[in-house]
C-alpha cells in the first residue's frame, strides 16, 4: 500500500507541472477570456484516461493505473475520472445514473465552489 501510495504520489506531482506548464503555455498563445487551458486540459485528460484504460486491459497493464490513473491523469485533471465514471455508468446501461451523477457533479460543485467563496468572503471580509 505504501508503494502504490508512492506511485500516486510521483505521478500527481507529474501530472499537475503538465496541467501548469500546459495552462501557462495555452494562456500565452490565446491570451485571457475564455479558460481555453482547463478546457484543454479536460479534453485531453479525459482523452487519455479512455486510451489508457483500454490499453491498460488489453496489454495486461493495469498495475500501472494507480501511477497513470490516480497520479498523472489525476494529477492533470480530476474530469478524466468523472468522465470515466459518467461513461461507465452509460456503458453499462444506467442511462439515467448517468445523467444524474453528470448533472450532479456540475450542479453541486458549482455549488460548493460558491459556498466557499460566500463563506471564505465572511471570514475576511
Amino acid at each position: 500500500m505504501f508503494m502504490t501510495t508512492l506511485q500516486v504520489a510521483a505521478g500527481g506531482a507529474i501530472g499537475a507541472a503538465l496541467r501548469f506548464l500546459m495552462g501557462v503555455g495555452i494562456l500565452k498563445a490565446t491570451g485571457p477570456g475564455f479558460p481555453l487551458g482547463v478546457l484543454s486540459v479536460n479534453i485531453l485528460g479525459s482523452f487519455a484516461m479512455g486510451f489508457f484504460v483500454v490499453f491498460a486491459a488489453k496489454t495486461s497493464n493495469t498495475h500501472l493505473s494507480p501511477f497513470v490513473m490516480t497520479g498523472i491523469l489525476g494529477g492533470f485533471t480530476t474530469f478524466s475520472a468523472f468522465s470515466l465514471e459518467a461513461y461507465t455508468l452509460f456503458e453499462r446501461g444506467q442511462t439515467a445514473a448517468a445523467a444524474s451523477y453528470v448533472g450532479a457533479s456540475v450542479v453541486l460543485s458549482i455549488a460548493g465552489l460558491i459556498a466557499g467563496v460566500f463563506i471564505a468572503r465572511g471570514i475576511w471580509a
